[in-house]
């Protein structure tokens, strides 16, 4: 009985012996021990094994065996970085905002010398703002610097040094439609439509060579436009180009288009469907949106005096500060104060054509006699200056030395289109009133997704 048990012990170490010498040569056959670099360790397998590592499970794939992940094992953890947040203030230089956010002098220092270049810090405005990513170690790794919508500048930290960009802008633009009638006035037509007053000028601009909108526009005429919107992050930043404009004036029974068209010939310009560019050389208002509150003529009764004398001039009244426009492009012949005109600019253009403006609050910044100006340049503000009973614009017009009504000179396209200029013109013509058309709706008839870059940003945009 003793030598059984014997047998029996004798046999089961030696089988449990031979189990761990077969598990042994499997093992050292298949796999040895690695580690990755975060410390979790993992069998290397043989040369036609797969490894799959799919976060944040490892999963380990080899001949015969079924996937099975591993699971409890951590991701490499992130590289944690400190964000800084600034903003500037009146009065601040770019160092002294920094160091209100206790950035040291090594991180600030190199803000500011990588930046130099293409960031001029001398323009700083209140209300810039930043974000400096730093590491762990307090040195920097990037900064972002906005100096408004469309003016972003950014600084990378990589292998070469910092490298300081301009950045491309991803916007959302809009095509949008528009129209109304007129029942007070063409502002308040376009106010009722949430729309900015920038908007409202530049279409009246279009047809400042053809429609008075001070004096020609009237309850029941109505208009049409199709203009482009600027969005980023869902808010707008401003307008591109109008693209189409009609203007109908329901007692004349006519209506005036505009086609925004490039061509060989013009960068940029708008027609009408005769191939006729609007704008001459004269606009046919200095204030666009004025109320005529006296007309050229011959006899009228002095607001002052009460004697009947020549007003050889249209006066325009609008509020205290309004701008002043330059009716063409001259010459400052005189600037300064003249008599019962007040502050007055007279401008002497080619074909020994003047034009006078009076009763101005103040002159533009840096205008003086012999400057040279630009059709449309705001030269002074209306106000009451001289003899004059309120704010508004005494505008006249000299032609060989005699005074002419502003309203009856006539006026010649600057340019016109023909042949296949023309053709391509028409083709615009019918695509846009072909959107407008097909819009169910008064609003949204087109929206793309644009990337503008600092060298094609749309002036009307600046």
């Amino acid at each position: 009985m003793k030598a059984l048990k014997h047998f029996l012990k004798t046999f089961h170490c030696i089988t449990v012996i031979i189990f761990i010498i077969i598990i042994t040569f499997i093992i050292g056959n298949v796999t040895d021990r690695e580690t990755f670099s975060d410390g979790t360790a993992i069998a290397s397998l043989a040369e036609n094994t797969i490894l799959e590592i799919s976060s944040p499970h490892y999963l380990v794939t080899a001949p015969g065996i079924i996937k099975e992940p591993i699971n409890n094992l951590p991701s490499p953890p992130p590289i944690s970085l400190i964000e800084i947040t600034g903003r500037i203030k009146s009065g601040d230089t770019m160092s002294t905002s920094l160091r209100r956010c206790a950035i040291n002098d090594d991180v600030r220092e190199q803000i500011i010398q990588s930046f130099k270049t293409i960031l001029d810090f001398k323009r700083l405005r209140p209300g810039d703002h930043y974000i400096i990513s730093l590491d762990a170690d307090g040195k920097l790794v990037q900064c972002i610097y906005e100096a408004g919508p469309l003016d972003v500048y950014s600084l990378q930290r990589t292998d070469q040094g910092f490298q300081a960009r301009q950045n491309d802008i991803p916007v959302v633009r809009k095509t949008m439609k528009l129209s109304g009638t007129i029942s007070t006035s063409l502002f308040a037509a376009f106010y009722d439509h949430h729309e900015d007053s920038k908007l409202i000028y530049a279409f009246a601009d279009i047809f400042a060579s053809r429609i008075d909108f001070n004096t020609e526009a009237q309850v029941g005429d109505s208009f049409e436009v199709v203009f482009e919107k600027y969005f980023k992050n869902d808010e707008f930043i401003g307008y591109g180009n109008i693209l189409y404009a009609s203007y109908s004036q329901s007692k004349q029974n006519s209506t005036q288009e505009a086609i925004y068209f490039s061509s060989d010939t013009s960068s940029g310009a708008y027609f009408d469907r005769e191939g006729k560019e609007l704008g001459a050389s004269f606009v046919r208002s200095p204030v666009p949106l004025g109320r005529i509150s006296s007309r050229f003529t011959f006899r009228r009764k002095h607001p002052i005096s009460g004697r009947i004398v020549p007003h050889l001039g249209v006066d325009f009244a609008a509020p205290h500060g309004t701008p002043v426009m330059a009716a063409a492009d001259g010459k400052v012949k005189f600037i300064g104060t003249n008599g019962g005109f007040g502050k007055q600019i007279v401008l002497s253009h080619g074909g020994d054509y003047q034009t006078h403006y009076g009763h101005l609050s103040r002159f533009k910044k840096g205008l003086r006699k012999g400057r040279q100006v630009k059709k449309k340049e705001v030269i002074g503000y209306i106000g009451a200056t001289g003899l004059a009973t309120g704010p508004h614009l005494d505008y006249r017009v000299q032609h060989h030395g005699v005074f002419i009504n502003p309203f009856s000179m006539k006026y010649r396209p600057k340019s016109i289109l023909q042949g296949a200029e023309l053709a391509k013109l028409l083709e615009t013509a019918d695509d846009v009133t072909a959107m407008i058309h097909s819009s169910e709706n008064n609003n949204i008839i087109a929206m793309k997704n644009i990337l503008l870059s600092p060298k094609n940003i749309p002036i009307s945009l600046l």
